[in-house]
């Protein structure tokens, strides 16, 4: 049991460049601790966590450009990625294998996110439509469209009643899943949202953007609940712990940092990366946080629980 937060683990030279995106799942069947991260030198790697330590298992090659964004299905067996490439592609965490690789047309796969039944992937769209496509089919099934701006993020509520999507413009859009109908449009911001994530009771969401501040917003009534500043830069990524009562957060100001759910302060800094910090994620339990960024390197951090 550790009191305090500390770093752990550093990975250096994880990637032969910037990483943008990383994932942090566990395996239903064995309990294993998977990583996946995915980097602007087109690679998607996997790496087993396990006595403290990262261990590379697989580098999985297929995309043409940089890797954007990654995700790990909830019984962690699937990996997702998309590229600048146009591609979805999904990846057997067991075996190192491409499953599917889905064209999602022209700069139309930005963020990409598995449905809470894994049974789909969304991902946001240079033309403001949310595409959801399904896992097994491999095709693109419908779209949510929020009449706006390029969707550069997007977050399913763990309940799976909700779906939320950022814009380069600042706009949040949260849909409702069920009927397709477009519930909330919220402008806290007025710069792009990098991020976004719903608390584990689905009651909030979290909010990162460019002007340097993270929101939350109270899902069922769409009002804003607080508006948090620390950072001295771009917030480029924010997460929930899995417990409800912290969420971290990541910035070009090359920080992360933890903040206490309730009373919305920040509670931890970590000022260990070289450059900015794309992104920060828990693992299963909320006693580990990792991050990646720009400097190539992944951190590993011990959180007291």
């Amino acid at each position: 049991m550790t009191t305090q937060y500390s770093i752990l683990f550093k990975q250096e030279h994880a990637h032969d460049d910037a990483i943008w995106t990383a994932a942090w799942g566990k395996s239903e069947a064995d309990g294993t601790e998977t990583i996946v991260t995915g980097s602007l030198d087109d690679m998607v790697k996997v790496w087993k966590w396990s006595d403290e330590k990262l261990e590379l298992q697989w580098t999985l090659e297929g995309h043409q450009l940089g890797v954007v964004s990654v995700d790990i299905s909830h019984n962690g067996a699937i990996a997702a990625s998309s590229s600048l490439d146009a591609h979805i592609r999904l990846w057997d965490l067991e075996s190192g294998k491409q499953i599917k690789s889905m064209d999602a047309g022209p700069v139309d796969a930005w963020s990409v996110a598995f449905s809470p039944d894994s049974k789909y992937i969304a991902t946001g769209s240079h033309l403001g439509k949310v595409n959801i496509f399904g896992v097994e089919s491999g095709k693109k099934e419908y779209s949510l469209d929020t009449r706006g701006k390029f969707i550069l993020s997007i977050a399913y509520s763990p309940d799976g009643k909700y779906l939320a999507s950022g814009a380069i413009d600042g706009i949040i859009n949260i849909f409702d899943i069920a009927t397709g109908k477009l519930l909330h449009t919220l402008e806290g911001h007025a710069m792009p949202i990098r991020s976004l994530t719903f608390s584990p009771d689905s009651q909030l969401l979290v909010t990162a953007s460019d002007d340097g501040y993270i929101k939350i917003y109270d899902v069922q009534h769409a009002n804003l609940a607080g508006t948090l500043s620390g950072h001295g830069s771009w917030v480029l990524n924010v997460a929930f712990s899995p417990d409800d009562t912290h969420f971290v957060s990541s910035s070009s100001d090359k920080s992360v940092k933890v903040w206490d759910a309730s009373s919305r302060a920040c509670i931890n800094t970590f000022f260990d990366h070289q450059d900015q910090v794309w992104s920060v994620k828990y693992n299963s339990n909320g006693s580990k946080i990792i991050s990646a960024g720009d400097d190539r390197a992944i951190h590993i951090y011990d959180c007291p629980v």
